[in-house]
C-alpha cells in the first residue's frame, strides 16, 4: 500500500502524502518522545520527520520498508532536537477520566496505573536506551530493523538493549517501593 501512495506523491499528488501522516503519525511521535522526553518536543520532532519525509521522498530507494525509513528520519530528528535543545526531566501528568462502574474498572486502573510507571520509567532512562526499548518492545521491531533504524552495528544494539533492560528494572523496581496499597 506504502508504494501506491509513495508513486502518488512522486507523480505529483501532494495530498496523496495524507496517507503517510494518518499511518505512521501515533508511530513517529512515540519514537520521538522516547527520544526527547518531552510531548511538545517530541511532536516538533515528528512533524519535522514527515517535513523531511516529503522532502526526501524521490531519495526512497525501497530497500527497507517505507516505516523503517521513516523511523531513522524521525530518530536523527530527534538526536537533532537534543543537541539543539538543554532538556530536563518533566512528569507526566495523566488526567483520570469519570469512568462508569463497570466490573472490569478496577483492572483498567491497574492497566493505566501500569502504562504510567512504564512511561515514567522511560522518562528516566538515557534516549538510547529509552528508545531501544521503545522500538523492540513496544513497537515489536525486530533486532535488525532496530540496527537499520538506529545504524548501530547489531552487538551494540544487544548491549543497549540488555543495560536498557536491568536501568528500567531498577526503574521499575525503585518506583514501586513507594507505592503502598492497603489500610
Amino acid at each position: 500500500m506504502d508504494k501506491l501512495y509513495i508513486d502518488k506523491v512522486l507523480a505529483g499528488d501532494r495530498h496523496a502524502f495524507r496517507y503517510f501522516l494518518d499511518t505512521y503519525k501515533d508511530m513517529a511521535f512515540s519514537v520521538a518522545l522516547s527520544l526527547v522526553k518531552q510531548e511538545h518536543l517530541a511532536e516538533e520532532v515528528a512533524q519535522e520527520a514527515f517535513v523531511q519525509a516529503y522532502l526526501s521522498l524521490a531519495n526512497f530507494k525501497a530497500q527497507s520498508k517505507f516505516s523503517t525509513w521513516l523511523y531513522r528520519i524521525v530518530v536523527r530528528c530527534g538526536y537533532k532536537a537534543l543537541q539543539k535543545n538543554t532538556l530536563h526531566n518533566v512528569e507526566l501528568d495523566i488526567e483520570l477520566h469519570d469512568v462508569p462502574f463497570e466490573s472490569n474498572v478496577f483492572d483498567k486502573l491497574l492497566l493505566e496505573e501500569r502504562k504510567q510507571l512504564i512511561a515514567q520509567a522511560l522518562l528516566r532512562l538515557a534516549p538510547q536506551e529509552s528508545l531501544a526499548l521503545q522500538l523492540f518492545y513496544l513497537d515489536e521491531l525486530s533486532l535488525q530493523e532496530l540496527v537499520e533504524i538506529t545504524g548501530w552495528t547489531i552487538a551494540n544494539t544487544k548491549v543497549i538493549l540488555f543495560r536498557a533492560r536491568k536501568r528500567m528494572y531498577h526503574e521499575l523496581h525503585t518506583s514501586m517501593k513507594g507505592l503502598y496499597y492497603g489500610a
